[in-house]
């Protein structure tokens, strides 16, 4: 990659030989520096050394607890959330401006736009270190707070899907967070805290971006142990989804999704989620 101050981070705990995102990266061409961050609560800690060597960087999730809004009072510390916020601190200490924070189950990245702009329903990305380079200077260009490439659920209904017939940047970011340590922000909520942040920063007043001509492709949800996986099938996508609305009660409800199996999910009235900048010519006139 051009920008040597670039890292990779692989957000994991408890499934050292399922982190399938590291292998993704190296078939995709990625060739800079990656970090499999873990906290020291994981019982499998050794095992992820084993496997990824100095490349894993353990944190310390009690203490990052007490300085994360976890939006309850559950004693556990199940959540992905703290790993989110660590992110800042390891990238300083390890010596980077920039990262991205990826999941551990992506199975491929690609693209999902052609060279015309037209739908495509599955070009696999070879040069990831060209695609980070490019999504690197457009975010140092905007006053971004982060930005996201799409995810695959986001083209349903293929060329047909609202987001392939017109390609646009939505105010959103999940998955894939490309942040800088010098645009710090806060994660909250103990689920559903991806929605939860680009939702109530959005409200104050934080741009965040999501690039619709890329996509990562993830693992089924909820089908691979370990992760987020236990806490999601013991409190079911209701309760998930209802963080949101009680950060942001004043533009999100809960509501369902799909069209054949039904499911919860919260539901974002963007009308009065994001602040609207009116041109300066429809000021009144003194």
């Amino acid at each position: 990659m051009k920008n040597k101050d670039f890292i990779a981070f692989i957000l994991t705990h408890g499934r050292p030989d399922k982190v399938v995102t590291y292998k993704s990266l190296k078939q995709h061409g990625y060739t800079g520096p990656i970090c499999v961050l873990i906290d020291n609560e994981d019982k499998t800690i050794e095992e992820h050394r084993k496997l990824y060597g100095d490349q894993v960087y353990v944190f310390d999730k009690k203490a990052m607890a007490e300085e994360t809004d976890a939006g309850d009072n559950f004693a556990h510390r199940k959540a992905i959330v703290y790993a989110r916020n660590a992110c800042f601190k390891v990238a300083k200490e390890l010596g980077y401006k920039y990262f991205i924070q990826l999941d551990d189950d992506y199975v491929d990245f690609r693209y999902k736009a052609g060279e015309h702009l037209q739908y495509v329903a599955k070009t696999n990305i070879r040069r990831l270190d060209d695609l980070f380079d490019a999504l690197l200077e457009f975010y140092k260009s905007t006053s971004a707070t982060s930005i996201a490439l799409a995810q695959g659920g986001d083209f349903i209904g293929g060329a047909n899907g609202s987001l392939a017939q017109k390609f646009f940047l939505k105010r959103k970011c999940m998955n894939t967070w490309i942040c800088s340590t010098e645009r710090p922000f806060k994660f909250f909520g103990r689920m559903n805290e991806d929605v939860s942040t680009y939702t109530c920063e959005g409200l104050r007043g934080h741009l965040f971006l999501q690039v619709p001509n890329l996509a990562i492709q993830q693992l089924p949800t909820q089908q691979t142990a370990g992760g987020m996986t236990e806490l999601y099938l013991s409190s079911g996508t209701y309760v998930k989804s209802f963080y949101t609305v009680l950060y942001a009660p004043s533009c999100t409800i809960i509501s369902e999704i799909g069209s054949t199996h039904r499911r919860i999910h919260h539901n974002i009235k963007w009308n009065n989620a994001c602040p609207k900048i009116i041109d300066e010519k429809w000021r009144r006139a003194a």
